[in-house]
């Protein structure tokens, strides 16, 4: 639509949030479940989602132009690959995902106007309070951020193909969440063992996942906190999507932990959106403002990652593209052993 007349692209653009909300109503009311149930008429629908059967012609009717259902006069609707991920009995569902940005994050961009003008989130702007402090009191809002963050979870097989941890003994997984990332490099090379470290509100919910992915022989849950101390002495750290929700200052503070932590042959393994220079790639750009909108963080570009490395006494080795615009960053310490134990050059793919 890059080439469309211009009052139309403003049209697009402002109406995409109506697609947005849509997309939320059609999870939130659990339309997909009941489609895949049988429910496919709007009167077996309105019936399933205890709704009204007008709003709801007119919600599929939507729904089905942006491919979520097909509409089909003798069977009537039926799921699309897209729909499907909104199942929530699906292997890789979005549906929590699609909940929280559609409820929450919703409410954080309506103060969109105020964060840009003093760079306080938009979160705290709607909820009197910062994403970290709501997840942390509000009940269920931590388990439904969890679910949410596992969602966006399709690069986590990437990383396990795009770094050999067949030369790693252990990896941790720092501010690891429910284990998803964990679990999934564990099972790609069973000889490796796991530490997960995290909030102690979080570790629970952590081992049952790790206990049922890989069992409880391979995998500890480790409570505590990043900007104080991390585990020490493995071969490979994971840091996924954390950089994106801290300032400079407490990024370099973290990082100087984890360098603490790294044997010089450690290997830190950033996952994060990289902000394209060349004017490619809007998905980082939208996450970037979406950082502020939700956490007040961001994400940066790969001098900016650079920068907080150099910072902390570590080394930016390689950086490997992964679905949905992430970046997977190989980072090494910065030593004075022997050449053939220095960090390698960067080579940005």
């Amino acid at each position: 639509m890059a080439d469309a007349p211009p009052a139309r692209r403003v049209v697009d653009i402002l109406t995409g949030a109506w697609q947005a909300q849509a997309l939320y109503a059609a999870a939130a009311l659990a339309l997909p479940d009941h489609v895949a149930a049988g429910a496919g008429t709007a009167a077996a629908l309105a019936a399933a989602a205890g709704s009204d059967q007008d709003g709801i012609v007119r919600l599929m009717r939507l729904l089905t132009a942006m491919g979520l259902f097909e509409d089909n006069a003798d069977e009537g609707y039926r799921l699309t690959a897209v729909g499907g991920l909104l199942r929530t009995d699906h292997d890789q569902s979005m549906r929590d995902m699609a909940v929280i940005y559609g409820e929450e994050f919703h409410h954080a961009w309506a103060q969109v106007v105020p964060a840009v003008r003093t760079g306080t989130s938009g979160f705290e702007y709607a909820f009197g309070t910062s994403l970290h402090g709501y997840l942390e009191h509000e009940p269920g809002a931590g388990a439904k951020f969890q679910r949410a963050m596992n969602a966006g979870n399709a690069f986590f097989g990437d990383v396990a193909t795009a770094f050999d941890f067949s030369g790693c003994r252990t990896v941790v997984d720092v501010a690891g969440g429910s284990g998803m990332l964990l679990s999934t490099v564990l099972r790609a090379y069973p000889e490796l063992r796991g530490v997960l470290f995290d909030l102690p509100r979080v570790t629970p919910v952590a081992r049952e996942h790790l206990d049922l992915a890989v069992g409880p022989d391979r995998c500890l849950t480790v409570a505590g906190d990043l900007f104080e101390a991390v585990p020490a002495g493995a071969d490979a750290y994971l840091l996924s999507r954390v950089l994106q929700d801290w300032d400079d200052e407490r990024c370099v503070r973290l990082l100087r932990n984890l360098r603490a932590a790294m044997p010089d042959t450690a290997r830190l393994l950033i996952v994060e959106r990289v902000i394209p220079t060349d004017g490619s790639g809007l998905l980082a750009l939208l996450w970037d403002l979406h950082l502020l909108m939700a956490a007040g963080g961001r994400e940066r570009t790969i001098d900016g990652y650079r920068t907080l490395l150099d910072a902390a006494g570590l080394r930016l080795e390689s950086v490997t593209p992964l679905a949905l615009e992430t970046s997977l960053l190989v980072v090494a310490p910065v030593t004075d052993g022997p050449a053939d134990q220095r960090p390698r050059e960067p080579k940005e793919a």
